[in-house]
C-alpha cells in the first residue's frame, strides 16, 4: 500500500482540477496506469438491467480493443460489470473506491477488489480504516471524473448517486457521455438536464474517440 498527492501519479493539474482532487491517494497496484494511456471511466446503478449489462459489455469490448484503461467504482450493478469484463478481456482496469482500501464494500466484491489490487489498480482518497460514510461516494465519484479522460453513464435513474459524477466531469471540463437509451427515456428529467450543460448522447462507441488524448502511443493504432 502506498500514498501521495494526486499530482504524483496524474501528473501536473490545473487550477480547477486542483481545487477538486484530494489530498492524497492510496493505492494498490500499478499506480502507472494513471500516467499512461486513456482512460475512461463507465459507471451507473447498482441495479442494471440484463441490456445495461449487454451495452456495459460491448463498450468494455470497445475500449479494451483499443488499449484504453477501464475505470470503474467497484460498486455491485455496472461498475461490477464493467470491472469483470474488463478482466473476462485481458484489458486493464482502475478502481476508485468510497473506502478505505482496507474495506470492500460490498462485501462480495472483496475478491474482485483483491484482483484489481494485486494486478491492476486500486486508489481511494480514504484512508485505511476510515469508517464507511454515505457521503464519502459522492467524494469518491468526484475523484473517478478527475482521474478519467471521460464518463460513461450507462443506467440512472433520477436520485441514482451516479450523476454526482455527471456533474463532477462538467464542471473538470471532462466529456461526459451518455446512452441513447438514457436520452431516449421520458419517465428521466435527468438527461435534458445534462444535456443542457454539453453532455453527448453516445449511440456508436466511436463517438468516443475524439474525448481520447491524442499523440498517446497506447493510442496511435486508433487516431492515426
Amino acid at each position: 500500500m502506498h500514498s501521495c498527492p494526486p499530482e504524483e501519479l496524474l501528473g501536473p493539474l490545473n487550477d480547477v482540477e486542483r481545487r477538486f482532487a484530494p489530498r492524497l491517494f492510496w493505492y494498490e497496484g500499478d499506480g502507472s496506469l494513471l500516467r499512461r494511456g486513456a482512460r475512461v471511466s463507465i459507471v451507473g446503478t447498482r441495479e442494471v438491467s440484463e441490456p445495461g449489462r449487454q451495452r456495459t459489455r460491448r463498450l468494455v469490448r470497445f475500449l479494451v480493443e483499443r488499449s484504453v484503461t477501464v475505470v470503474s467504482g467497484l460498486a455491485a450493478g455496472v461498475d461490477t460489470a464493467a470491472h469483470t469484463a474488463t478482466l473476462a478481456l485481458g484489458g486493464r482496469t482502475i478502481a476508485v473506491i468510497g473506502t478505505g482500501l482496507d474495506t470492500a464494500y460490498p462485501s462480495e466484491n472483496r475478491a474482485l477488489q483483491e484482483r484489481i489490487a494485486r494486478e491492476h489498480l486500486l486508489v481511494s482518497q480514504f484512508e485505511p480504516g476510515t469508517p464507511v460514510r454515505k457521503g464519502q461516494f459522492p467524494q469518491r465519484n468526484r475523484t473517478m471524473a478527475l482521474v478519467s479522460h471521460a464518463t460513461i453513464i450507462i443506467e440512472a435513474g433520477d436520485g441514482s448517486g451516479t450523476l454526482s459524477q455527471a456533474w463532477e466531469a462538467l464542471r473538470l471540463g471532462r466529456p461526459l457521455f451518455i446512452l441513447r437509451s438514457l436520452a431516449d427515456d421520458p419517465k428521466l428529467k435527468w438527461p435534458a438536464e445534462v444535456l443542457a450543460y454539453g453532455a453527448i448522447v453516445l449511440a456508436e462507441p466511436e463517438q468516443l474517440l475524439p474525448a481520447l488524448p491524442e499523440g498517446d502511443d497506447a493510442l496511435a493504432d486508433i487516431l492515426f
